[in-house]
C-alpha cells in the first residue's frame, strides 16, 4: 500500500534538495514526508523494491505538487553505486544540500553462529555505505561551503544486543565516522576561506533511534515486545515520524552551530 502524504507544514528546507537512503519505507519514509513537509525537494535512494519506491514516488508527487521528486536504485555497500548516485542527483536536481543516510540491513545471528557473509554485509552497507555516499556528497558540499549530513545509528550501537555483533559494531562504528566527517568539513572550510559569523556551513550529525514501530516491529511476537517495552522508561515503541522530526530540524539553515554530535530518540532507554 502506498503512504498517505499531506501537504506542506513548514518552509524550512525550501529550496533545499535532500537525498535519503532507504528512503522509500519505514523510518526512511518518515524522513523523507517530513523533508518534504519543510519544503524540500528529494532524491530517494533504495535497494530492490522497485514498485514500493515507484508507490511512494507516486504519493509524494500527489502530496507535494509543487516539489521535485526523484528515486534512486543501487546498493549503497558498492562504492561505485554510491558515488554514481551522488553523480545521479547532481545532474537530475543541480545540487545537493542534504544527505541522510538511512540505508541499512540485519542478519542475526549469535557471535559463534555467525558467518562471514553476515558480518561483512552489515558492516559494508550500513558503515562503509555511509562512507561512500558522505565522502561523494561532501566533496560537492565543500566546494559550495554548505550542506547537512545525518546519519542514522541505533541504540544498538550504543548497547549491543545478543544476536547482533554486526549490526551494533556498523552502528557504533556511525560515531566515530560522524566525528571525523564533521571536523575534516570545518577544518576544509577553514582552510578555503568559507568560515564566517552568517554561514551555514557544512555539518554532519548522527540520529540514534530506539525501538521504532516499523513494519518489522509488527513482526514480533507479543511477549518479546512486552519484555522490548519494558525496557523502556517511556514504555512505548518510537514512531517513525518522532525520529523524523529531529533530521529535519538537523538539516535547517539555523542548526548550523550543531556538527559532530549524537542526538538520541530512543524513550530514555541510555539513562
Amino acid at each position: 500500500m502506498s503512504e498517505v502524504v499531506m501537504g506542506p507544514k513548514g518552509t524550512k528546507l525550501v529550496g533545499r534538495t535532500a537525498l535519503v537512503t532507504g528512503g522509500t519505507r519505514g523510518i526512511g519514509a518518515a524522513i523523507s514526508r517530513s523533508l518534504a513537509e519543510q519544503g524540500a525537494d528529494l532524491a530517494l535512494g533504495y535497494g530492490r523494491d522497485h514498485e514500493r519506491a515507484e508507490e511512494f514516488l507516486a504519493s509524494l508527487r500527489s502530496g507535494f505538487p509543487d516539489g521535485k521528486f526523484t528515486i534512486h536504485p543501487g546498493n549503497v555497500g558498492k562504492a561505485e553505486d554510491a558515488r554514481q548516485t551522488i553523480a545521479d542527483v547532481l545532474q537530475e536536481h543541480g545540487q545537493l544540500d542534504i544527505l541522510v543516510n538511512n540505508a541499512g540491513i540485519t542478519r542475526d545471528r549469535t557471535v559463534l553462529k555467525m558467518e562471514d557473509d553476515d558480518w561483512d554485509s552489515v558492516i559494508q552497507v550500513n558503515l562503509s555505505g555511509t562512507f561512500y555516499m558522505a565522502q561523494a556528497a561532501l566533496k560537492h558540499m565543500l566546494e559550495r561551503g554548505t550542506g547537512r549530513i545525518v546519519n542514522v545509528s541505533s541504540i544498538i550501537g550504543e548497547m549491543g544486543n545478543i544476536g547482533q555483533a554486526n549490526y551494533a559494531a556498523s552502528k557504533s562504528g556511525l560515531f566515530g565516522l560522524t566525528k571525523t566527517l564533521a571536523r575534516e568539513a570545518v577544518f576544509h572550510l577553514d582552510r578555503a576561506g568559507k568560515l564566517h559569523d552568517d554561514s551555514i556551513g557544512v555539518t554532519v550529525n548522527t540520529v540514534t533511534p530506539g525501538y521504532v514501530n516499523t513494519e518489522m516491529a509488527e513482526a514480533v511476537p507479543e511477549k518479546v515486545m512486552d519484555k522490548i517495552k519494558g525496557r523502556i522508561p517511556l514504555a512505548r515503541l518510537a514512531d517513525p515520524d518522532e525520529i523524523a522530526r529531529v533530521v529535519h530540524f538537523l538539516c535547517a539553515d539555523k542548526s548550523s552551530y550543531i556538527t559532530g554530535q549524537v542526538w538520541g530518540v530512543n524513550g530514555g532507554m541510555d539513562m
